[in-house]
């Protein structure tokens, strides 16, 4: 982070968060910014497992641990700024972990959530189905109980890290005529039988996706996460958390964008002088700082409130992803006007940001799904208000 960015958040952090961003900083100046980026699906599942390591060793998925989510966004924004995949690590880590850490017996966090938190083990999080996207409620995949195991039938798509991820926590109904409160968690390792990879579905950014079939898949009883119902209160309760840190990674994209703006603007000249001289790209260049910093300071508003103690964050997450991936969008799109026929070259990096950041407004509950959220929480509180 930036002496200037750190400036607009510094209010929301401490002196423990800037040594932290320095940290991570150097991390990625040193290991990330120079590794190529892959150009294909399967290079892109091999070079996954090579940054999970990469970032293990360097102690980045520790802020999970530790519930400390401003210390999670500073992550995510640096590593998101210099590559995508990377961040996409981190943050199927925080989704695989986060859960388990909440709601798991301590055979459960020490046998998978340590292992992912030290990047010995990739996590996956299976909750998405063809059928049941925004509408968790529908979701097909059955899970009931026989003897000490739970049998899994069904098949869940678009799961980051299919096909390569240890484990996985995978959402099934246990009680379908309970809707939302009927559905179940499971932790469930890999290599269980009747668990297969039903074939990769490939993003317009190289990134490990795909579909899970489960078949008779016996998972042991032990293996659930809380109780039997309480997975869609754990599933929420898990974005919940982690959606300011998908608004930091967008902040991460969208400063590296305005960066590489710059660094054109200022370099290259257009009719006798720099493009930077012009009045239409200053312009266009104070409304992208503006746009970050109004998305950096939401994401951070959030961040701080849940490490002071709140105990739910759904308002200020919602805002904190809602605008800031919106924002990155748009600085990206106007990052690659600037840079003209550089900014869609397929090796520069400004044109991996902007066929990255599209997934963002949709993952973790979409724009719409969060606009819900927060005009449901203003209505609310004015009903309470006003009786």
């Amino acid at each position: 982070m930036t002496e200037i960015a750190a400036g607009v958040v510094r209010a929301f952090l401490d002196s423990e968060h800037l040594a932290w961003a320095s940290e991570v900083g150097r991390f990625v100046g040193d290991r990330l910014r120079q590794r190529p980026h892959p150009d294909s699906d399967e290079a892109g599942r091999i070079e996954a497992r090579r940054l999970l390591t990469l970032m293990g060793d360097a102690d980045l998925f520790r802020p999970i641990a530790e519930w400390d989510l401003r210390a999670c966004c500073l992550a995510r924004e640096a590593v998101a700024a210099a590559s995508p995949l990377a961040d996409a690590v981190w943050a199927l880590q925080g989704l695989g972990v986060t859960p388990v850490l909440a709601s798991g017996s301590e055979m459960l966090k020490e046998r998978y959530a340590r292992k992912a938190i030290s990047g010995e083990y990739m996590s996956g999080f299976a909750m998405t189905e063809e059928e049941a996207g925004s509408d968790v409620a529908s979701m097909g995949t059955r899970a009931s109980r026989d003897g000490d195991d739970y049998v899994l039938s069904g098949e869940k798509w678009f799961i980051s890290n299919a096909g390569i991820a240890d484990y996985y926590v995978v959402f099934a109904s246990t009680d379908p005529e309970r809707g939302s409160r009927g559905i179940s968690a499971f932790v469930v390792p890999a290599d269980t039988a009747g668990l297969s990879f039903a074939g990769a579905q490939v993003m317009s950014a190289p990134h490990p996706l795909g579909k899970l079939a489960f078949d008779g898949c016996r998972v042991p009883a032990d293996h659930l996460l809380g109780e039997e119902g309480s997975g869609f209160k754990i599933g929420m309760a898990t974005l919940d958390f982690l959606r300011p840190t998908v608004g930091a990674a967008a902040c991460g994209m969208a400063a590296r964008a305005i960066d590489e703006a710059l660094a054109h603007a200022t370099t290259r000249r257009q009719f006798g002088k720099a493009l930077s001289e012009f009045q239409l790209i200053q312009a266009r260049l104070g409304r992208m700082a503006l746009d970050l910093a109004a998305s950096r300071l939401l994401v951070y508003q959030a961040a701080w409130t849940k490490d002071s103690g709140a105990d739910r964050i759904t308002m200020e997450a919602a805002m904190a992803k809602a605008h800031a991936t919106e924002s990155a969008q748009t600085i990206i799109d106007d990052a690659v006007q600037i840079l003209g026929g550089r900014g869609v070259m397929a090796d520069h990096h400004v044109e991996l940001l902007y066929r990255s950041i599209r997934a963002l407004r949709i993952y973790e509950g979409t724009t719409e799904i969060q606009h819900l959220i927060i005009g449901g929480r203003m209505i609310a509180d004015f009903v309470d208000g006003a009786t």
